[in-house]
């Protein structure tokens, strides 16, 4: 027996819900590409980028899940031979070394700390302990997906410059563009990269990269540019080459459509949802931490991630059969657990196109699996969540 009949609840950190506006604008036939319409379409979302991004640099698309914009910000940046740090805080900031190394760059990796975000302190030290300038390059995630770590990017900045060091600041909003602040400028972040699926409720697919002037200064001496990622070949007026081909002209329609949805709520009202909704989710896991089995992977509050929440079960319980029946019984797709978690945890979603009744179904099944499986818990963790939401969504 099962109560999964209906609309499935997707709950993991990417792909998000599609709105059905989205979808809608989507919904439509294909049109010459080479001027027009389509044109138009592509300077919105160019400009919906600057806006998401707070940028007044260069911005760019590419057809292509987040990797493609990892190896977009490295091939227009770096030759064989340069030297970057990645910030390590989980899974990603990780990866996107990973994809660098294979390019030809060598990465150093400052080690991180479990449960934490990023020391800024040890990385002022090493930075200062650079007095050649050897590293071109910080490499840092804003949220980290697979721990879900909320990263403090104007404090990594604030360590770079009290390090007095001249790299450059690249950052991966993938998890938190469109759910939390970003200020690429007033960071002083050179190149951020992001991507459709999360935050900005639009299939997967889409890529981005922004790009301030020091970036731009330093890809003209660039010796690991291709033909398809490179910055100053999408710069022309030729609308064809801001693609490298053909444009992915559906996915632009619903991007366009997205940004729509985004400026008519309002950022800082996006965020505050975003962060009503998360603070609703970690009260209730609040309260199943109670009985030591249910923990949070992320150890201090004012570090936990915005857009999704990694939870660890303790002892021998396993994750796997929580996430299976939570799908198979009650139609609540949770995501699984990343790297070192992958046996024992799940992570619950709060990004993008989602309000309380989804968050609030998706902690009652949570609660319900806990009980059916015989996981030792705290009793009354949705009723923190509610209690949480009438305190401060006022009447």
């Amino acid at each position: 027996m099962t109560v999964s009949n209906g609309r499935e609840f997707l709950s993991i950190p990417g792909p998000t819900t599609v709105p059905d506006e989205v979808l809608q604008a989507m919904h439509r036939p294909a049109i010459e590409i080479y001027g027009g319409e389509l044109m138009a379409t592509t300077d919105a979302c160019l400009d919906g980028l600057r806006w998401m991004f707070k940028t007044a640099g260069d911005t760019y698309i590419y057809a292509a899940n987040g990797h493609g914009a990892w190896e977009a910000a490295v091939s227009n940046l770096f030759s064989k031979g340069d030297k970057v740090l990645v910030l390590e805080s989980g899974r990603f900031a990780i990866g996107w070394g990973e994809f660098a190394t294979r390019l030809g760059v060598e990465v150093e990796v400052l080690a991180g700390r479990p449960g934490r975000a990023v020391d800024v302190t040890a990385l002022e030290t090493r930075l200062r302990e650079d007095s050649a300038g050897e590293l071109k390059a910080v490499l840092v995630v804003q949220i980290d997906t697979a721990t879900s770590v909320h990263n403090d990017i104007p404090a990594i900045r604030a360590a770079m410059d009290a390090a007095g060091h001249d790299a450059l600041l690249l950052v991966d909003t993938i998890a938190s563009l469109g759910i939390v602040d970003f200020r690429m400028d007033e960071w002083r972040v050179d190149v951020a990269v992001g991507g459709s699926q999360k935050g900005l409720m639009t299939p997967p697919g889409l890529s981005f990269n922004a790009v301030g002037a020091k970036a731009k200064a330093m890809h003209q001496t660039a010796g690991l540019k291709t033909s398809y990622w490179d910055w100053t070949a999408r710069d022309g007026d030729v609308h064809y080459m801001k693609y490298a081909g053909t444009p992915p002209v559906h996915l632009l329609y619903g991007l366009h459509k997205s940004f729509d949805m985004l400026k008519k709520e309002g950022l800082d009202n996006v965020f505050l949802r975003h962060a009503l909704l998360a603070e609703a989710v970690r009260r209730a896991v609040g309260v199943w931490a109670q009985a030591n089995v249910v923990s949070f992977i992320i150890d201090q509050p004012e570090e936990r991630a915005g857009s999704v929440t990694s939870i660890r079960l303790n002892g021998d319980y396993d994750a796997g059969r929580l996430i299976e029946y939570c799908h198979r019984k009650c139609g609540v797709v949770l995501g699984v657990g990343i790297g070192e978690n992958s046996d024992k945890a799940f992570r619950i979603a709060h990004m993008g196109h989602v309000n309380a009744p989804m968050i609030l179904g998706t902690l009652s099944v949570v609660e319900i699996a806990l009980a059916a499986l015989n996981i030792p818990h705290g009793k009354g963790g949705v009723q923190a969540a509610i209690d949480w939401l009438s305190e401060q969504v006022s009447a």
